[in-house]
């Protein structure tokens, strides 16, 4: 695991040519980022495979999603808002607002971190029934869930801890606290589920195991008081204020993940109801697939954030521009090139999750037509993530929501009604390509009005320029 060596401020964000910087960011954070979508695959791999139950208990592990997305929401709540504001103040040298923000955001990650674990604790059968679980898979996805809730705290704090650490420029040590993870899981999950023979039980206790050992790692690197932003000795507190501009800022992809579980929702229930617990299971496949791309372009996005936030809070706003469309053109062309893998190659990819054929062929068939126009979806992930950086919370959360809320639900409710299984595939394309539409509406507005100011303006001015 890389040591951190920082100690200051890395000024280079101002100075530094912008594609050189989105590399140096970009690359470590889509090194982790995909590093974290195998850490996902690893463990559908695997559970995939096990003896005589590897079909249902994936299909189990794919009712689980909903409810997974609900958890990342409130973990991005408040780690995308501190991180943005941590990133925005060491560009303006403000370090003691920065620590107040990375304390309220350990704060904050274990109040939330608690409450959800208990509340879903309480009720997870019936939660996991409603999200598509039936007598095949309920008992899977039980097992599954339990386990990732116990350490549904630990969760929570590593994820927010480590995004800080890249909003405070420090990207390797990010990503290699990713790979460790990834790293040990891959080696902790055979393990368990095979040699003790504890099935999907133990591939969730690989993953608690393995994230509380990098959460260690994550803490005792902000307790060191040599560091420009560190946390005091005592780690606890609220400011009231801060939160609450934490938490509005966090609220577009706290939408967008809460988002995800309505979808989730409607997806498993509707492939149930048209095609039987092994669609939901096929979804479960092309779904970790097709993240596997979306999280390259959200690692990314995480290169452009600190980029980005340190720039607006500089006034070096042609900086801000430049970073964008850089990011835009990398993400479109990740993409493209999950659109050849999944329309060219869908049966080869599909194949490492499953060796049952029947399962196999409705993945592919799935991968394929859900992804058929997924090149401009980078595109769109990028604008949406722009706004959010430069807060603008109204329309950050207006775009996080349109593909999911008010483009694809309608569709997944209404055309399985009309093509039966395929209705639900053909509805991913349709809501994209609405919502990249909408993107460009919202967008066009935004660089004209950038392309107004000047650099050095004063942030008043800017806001009523631009909001």
């Amino acid at each position: 695991m890389p040591m951190a060596t920082s100690t200051h401020v890395p000024t280079e964000l101002g100075t530094k040519k912008v594609s050189k910087l989105l590399m140096e960011y970009a690359v470590p954070a889509i090194i982790a980022m995909t590093a974290s979508s195998l850490y996902n695959m690893v463990d559908s791999i695997y559970i995939g495979h096990i003896k005589d139950f590897g079909s249902y208990a994936i299909s189990g592990l794919a009712v689980t999603f909903p409810l997974m997305n609900l958890s990342v929401a409130m973990g991005t709540l408040v780690g995308v808002g501190a991180s943005t504001m941590i990133s925005v103040f060491l560009g303006q040298k403000n370090y003691e607002a920065a620590g107040k923000v990375l304390t309220n955001e350990v704060t904050l990650n274990t109040i939330f971190g608690v409450l959800f674990a208990v509340v879903a604790f309480a009720f997870l059968g019936p939660i996991l029934t409603f999200f598509g679980a039936d007598q095949s898979t309920l008992p899977f996805a039980s097992d599954y869930m339990s386990v990732i809730l116990a350490g549904n705290v630990i969760t929570h704090l590593y994820f927010g801890l480590n995004n800080v650490i890249r909003a405070s420029g420090n990207p390797k040590l990010a990503m290699g606290l990713t790979l460790f993870t990834v790293i040990s899981n891959s080696i902790l999950d055979p393990i368990f589920i095979f040699v003790l023979d504890m099935g999907i039980q133990g591939a969730a206790i690989a993953t608690v195991l393995c994230q509380t050992m990098a959460l260690g790692y994550a803490m005792w690197y902000f307790l060191d008081s040599k560091k420009f932003l560190h946390l005091p000795k005592r780690i606890f507190g609220l400011d009231w204020r801060i939160a609450k501009q934490s938490l509005a800022i966090g609220m577009g992809p706290f939408l967008m993940n809460a988002a995800s579980c309505i979808v989730a929702l409607f997806i498993n229930q509707q492939l149930r109801k048209f095609g039987g617990s092994l669609s939901i299971g096929a979804y479960g496949i092309v779904n970790r697939i097709t993240f596997l791309f979306v999280m390259i372009v959200m690692g990314f996005n995480q290169g452009m954030q600190p980029i980005a936030g340190y720039n607006f809070g500089a006034r070096q706003y042609s900086r801000v521009k430049d970073v964008f469309f850089l990011t835009a053109k990398y993400a479109t062309g990740v993409t493209t090139f999950g659109f050849i893998i999944s329309v060219f190659l869908p049966n080869i990819a599909t194949g490492a999750f499953t060796s049952d054929p029947t399962l196999r062929d409705m993945a592919a068939h799935g991968l394929k037509v859900m992804n058929i126009i997924f090149p401009i979806v980078g595109f769109q992930m990028v604008a949406t993530n722009l706004f959010q950086c430069l807060g603008m919370v109204n329309k950050s959360i207006i775009l996080s929501l349109s593909r999911q809320l008010l483009f694809l639900v309608p569709c997944i409710y209404l055309l399985p009604g009309f093509y039966d299984v395929d209705g639900v595939w053909f509805s991913f394309p349709i809501s994209d390509f609405l919502a990249c539409i909408l993107t460009i509406i919202f967008l066009s507005s935004l660089v004209k009005k950038l392309s107004r100011l000047k650099d050095g303006d004063d942030p008043v001015t800017l806001g009523s320029k631009i909001k």
